[in-house]
């Protein structure tokens, strides 16, 4: 079994402007290379899980999210970062999907594909929402950016280079 690190996209790996879709638009936060290289060097597989209604919500295309994936790990690749899997839930809010966070048929799929030892991984995200999504398979080893009062997230940090002090 593996383990890994689950992140959300908007907020955690780029700069949350609502509905990036767009290379130009598309900004790394703060200390993010550093941060993925750490926890790449100790041994977990690197996996976006982001909700991206603004497909269903038709802000955006599936080919356009695509586009601007293909960028970012082609970015994250020149830093010498690999992202093992980008899974996303394209769907609006009122689909009632089970993909959409705070559901977690992003990590179920996650899980199943990588042999995924829930045990010992984590998940980084920005809302308590993908903190409920990670609960929902056994994920215990979570941390809320921005510290949004979330009670159920293990850790709250400020910014993502202070998650190192906790995946060791």
């Amino acid at each position: 079994m593996q383990k890994a690190v689950f992140l959300d996209r908007d907020g955690v790996i780029n700069i949350d402007k609502a509905y990036v879709s767009k290379i130009e638009d598309f900004e790394f936060c703060e200390s993010v290379f550093e941060a993925l290289r750490h926890f790449q060097k100790l041994g977990y597989l690197l996996i976006i899980v982001t909700n991206q209604s603004g497909i269903g919500r038709g802000y955006y295309s599936e080919e356009d999210f695509q586009k601007l994936t293909a960028w970012m790990r082609q970015e994250l690749l020149h830093a010498k970062i690999t992202i093992d899997a980008v899974y996303h839930c394209p769907h609006a809010p009122e689909v009632n999907c089970a993909c959409r966070k705070p559901k977690s048929g992003m990590f179920k799929a996650a899980i199943k594909a990588f042999d995924i030892d829930v045990t010992h991984s984590w998940m980084i995200g920005d809302k308590p929402s993908d903190i409920e999504a990670a609960h929902g398979v056994g994920i215990e080893q979570t941390i809320l950016l921005g510290c949004e009062h979330s009670p159920k997230a293990k850790y709250c940090v400020n910014f993502l280079l202070d998650t190192i002090n906790f995946i060791k």
